[in-house]
């Protein structure tokens, strides 16, 4: 009997390609009850789209993706205009469905995890109250994609802490960057050679950063110690997931066969293979797929993933945890604040800047 057949869309090459291996290795290095076939996405929309369009010309009974803002979605609404089922992750759910779904593609097809931006704002709200009560935030945001859903979504929530936010925004890669002079605490989602030269000038108490600065390399490359970011995943989570495999030795393999270290996108990456295993080997066709990812309910080793309760059709969610660098001759991500998740240890504790 031959088995289900799984695209996989990953950035192999471009800016985008340090993300791809986490996912290449799951998908590649580890046993899963399907074959894969995978496309390079060059880490541009036109090259997830047409990666996308040629795993839908092959016959696969699912394609998987993850980040970023411009790929993962190409790759969704390719899949919807071809009927065939997709899972996805690491982009904050708000994004996805405002980037996805519209007249010509609505939910039924494209399946997505993540955390939202208002998960991302409890979380950094939650480090800023360390300084205390009320504090005054600079958002260095830029103009793009990231920065308008930051606006919508973040701002309001973390506002609602009580905490003042001042607007700083800014285009990427351009070298001009707002003056952060007098902020105490900055919060952004820029790339790290764009914070870097940010802050290293004025050097806040405290900064806090998500999407490049979730990984280990951007943090290593820059010298950024002492930047906090979320936590979605880590070898030390619960969770169990439907193998006979944990947090742990996810992380351990990687390390073992690649010599780097683990990057969060493992739990993650290793939950989309989970799902999309149990949908395609419980199913006879494309659209059966898309009917079983619709009522999932799945333990897997990024959670419990539940499309059956998501916040809007087509979307499960995961919590975050708040953690922070500290670099050395290897960065570590200590968790400095597990209150919105419990299932993994407090590591260490936030330290500030004078």
């Amino acid at each position: 009997m031959l088995r289900p057949l799984i695209g996989i869309v990953l950035a192999a090459t471009g800016r985008l390609a340090p993300l791809g291996v986490p996912l290449d290795f799951v998908a590649r290095a580890l046993p899963w009850p399907v074959d894969v076939l995978v496309r390079d996405s060059a880490s541009t929309a036109e090259g997830a789209r047409a990666a996308a369009l040629s795993l839908a010309d092959a016959g696969v009974s699912a394609v998987v993706t993850l980040g970023g803002t411009e790929t993962l979605p190409a790759v969704a609404r390719a899949c919807t205009e071809r009927e065939v089922p997709c899972v996805s992750t690491t982009l904050p759910w708000q994004v996805f469905t405002a980037e996805v779904f519209d007249a010509g593609h609505r939910p039924g097809w494209a399946f997505h995890f993540s955390w939202g931006l208002d998960d991302i704002a409890t979380a950094f709200a939650d480090l800023w109250d360390h300084l205390g009560p009320a504090r005054t935030v600079g958002c260095l945001w830029n103009d793009g994609t990231q920065g308008r859903a930051l606006r919508r979504w973040f701002r309001p929530v973390a506002e609602s802490r009580g905490h003042r936010l001042t607007d700083l925004p800014y285009r990427e890669h351009s070298g001009e960057l707002p003056d952060l002079a007098g902020v105490e605490v900055v919060t952004s989602a820029a790339t790290a050679s764009d914070l870097v030269a940010a802050v290293d000038r004025v050097r806040p108490r405290l900064v806090t950063c998500s999407r490049w600065l979730t990984y280990p390399f951007s943090v290593a490359r820059h010298g950024l110690d002492r930047v906090a970011t979320i936590v979605y995943w880590t070898p030390r989570h619960a969770h169990q997931g439907t193998l006979d495999r944990t947090p742990h030795d996810l992380a351990a393999d990687y390390e073992a066969a690649t010599g780097a270290p683990w990057l969060q996108p493992l739990g993650v990456a290793h939950a989309l293979m989970e799902v999309v295993c149990h949908a395609v080997t419980i199913s006879d066709s494309r659209a059966d797929v898309a009917r079983v990812l619709a009522g999932t309910r799945l333990p897997t080793l990024a959670g419990v993933l539940d499309w059956s309760a998501g916040p809007t059709p087509g979307v499960a969610t995961i919590p975050l945890a708040g953690g922070q660098w500290r670099t050395g001759a290897r960065p570590e991500l200590v968790v400095v604040d597990n209150r919105r998740v419990p299932a993994v240890p407090v590591g260490g504790e936030l330290l500030l800047s004078p």
